[in-house]
């Protein structure tokens, strides 16, 4: 029977281990120090619909992403628990001119025939937008549709961490080192395994430099502030503010106000509230309810980028045995449940859906 590890419990991480730890021929191993991860610190926007970027693998990672949760919803259930960390939620997206909300609306409806996900489409009046949230305030174009949804992914994570123990699978919470690697093993905290899946976001270089490999990522710190909120939240519609302040209503009265892009800041988990001033402020700007009141937390987690911003996924070119994930910014927890169940099929051997040669590890993990 193959012991197979899977380094990082994000994401990513959490659902690669959960789909192996459903194979009865494999002995799954997940190591989650819980430090930093950028799913821990998202947003938990699914809406990809709406985006002027130019990357068409990029997109359709995206859009069969968000395809994909009501997928692994159905399979978590079908194991024995019914997550509440998905949601769909009525979404508005502002933008401040009308001619770019007419062009993102022009765009969204090319999109429809490969987006089932997506029904409506249309804007707002001011009178519409004064109807569904009585204190907003804007001037701005609001597009609204159905498609969009929220995900807590903590709360995801440790669903799927649940039913992987369920299975047998082991969680070992400690860092973990690679002390070597071998044609058909790998050592990893002093124990030996066949296959591992490293998904750790903005450390895989640390993993991976030491064994001769460069890596293409680099780090940007991701903040968002929390609020309490029982009176309004459920009735809120996921706000998608023009910038990078949005609105995200979450489970228990919480509203998700961020979050914050910062580079150059390493893997610097320290909250700084200052950071989120601006974001903050053109939220309250939107909806004057949230003004003058404080956050009851701030989440902190480090995304990984590649140079040209384009995530990979795969196999390593000299170690098969080997598949990493890296570089999905801000998407993480749009296409991060596809790419783990991706790479938990890659390494046991099973057929793969999206492309591999779209998202091409060679272009970013290079021997020394």
């Amino acid at each position: 029977m193959p012991k197979i590890a899977v380094i990082g419990g994000g994401i990513v991480g959490s659902t690669a281990a959960y789909y192996l730890s459903q194979k009865p021929d494999v002995r799954l191993t997940l190591f989650d120090d819980d430090q930093g991860q950028a799913t821990k610190a998202a947003a938990g926007i699914i809406c990809p619909w709406f985006s002027k970027r130019r990357n068409k693998a990029w997109y359709r990672l995206s859009n069969r992403g968000a395809h994909f949760y009501p997928e692994l919803l159905a399979d978590m259930a079908k194991h024995g628990l019914s997550s509440k960390a998905y949601e769909k939620k009525t979404t508005w997206i502002v933008k401040n001119k009308a001619k770019t909300a007419d062009d993102l609306i022009e765009i969204a409806k090319k999109r429809q025939v490969e987006a089932p996900l997506i029904q409506k489409i249309a804007k707002l009046t001011p009178q519409q937008i004064r109807d569904k949230v009585p204190q907003a305030q804007t001037q701005a174009t609001v597009i609204v549709t159905d498609a969009g949804a929220i995900v807590d992914g903590q709360a995801l994570c440790q669903d799927l961490q649940t039913l992987l123990q369920a299975q047998e699978g082991e969680i070992i919470r400690e860092r973990a080192q690679i002390e070597a690697i071998t044609d058909n093993s790998l050592t990893i905290n002093d124990r030996k395994f066949d296959a591992a899946i490293l998904a750790v976001g903005a450390w895989l270089p640390e993993l991976l430099q030491p064994h001769g490999y460069n890596v293409d990522v680099r780090l940007q710190k991701g903040q968002l502030a929390v609020y309490q909120d029982q009176s309004s939240s459920q009735d809120l519609p996921l706000i998608m503010l023009d910038g990078e302040g949005d609105i995200i209503p979450h489970h228990h009265g919480q509203i998700f106000i961020g979050a914050s892009h910062e580079d150059d800041m390493g893997f610097d988990l320290t909250a700084d509230p200052s950071v989120l001033a601006a974001i903050e402020k053109a939220a309250a700007d939107f909806l004057p309810a949230i003004e003058n009141r404080q956050a009851a937390e701030i989440k902190v987690g480090t995304r990984a980028y590649t140079s040209d911003y384009a995530p990979f996924f795969g196999q390593l070119a000299d170690h098969p045995h080997i598949a990493v994930a890296s570089g999905l910014g801000s998407s993480g927890l749009t296409s991060g449940p596809l790419i783990g169940k991706e790479l938990a099929q890659l390494i046991s051997g099973q057929p793969t859906e999206m492309t591999l040669a779209d998202y091409d590890v060679n272009r970013y993990v290079t021997k020394q």
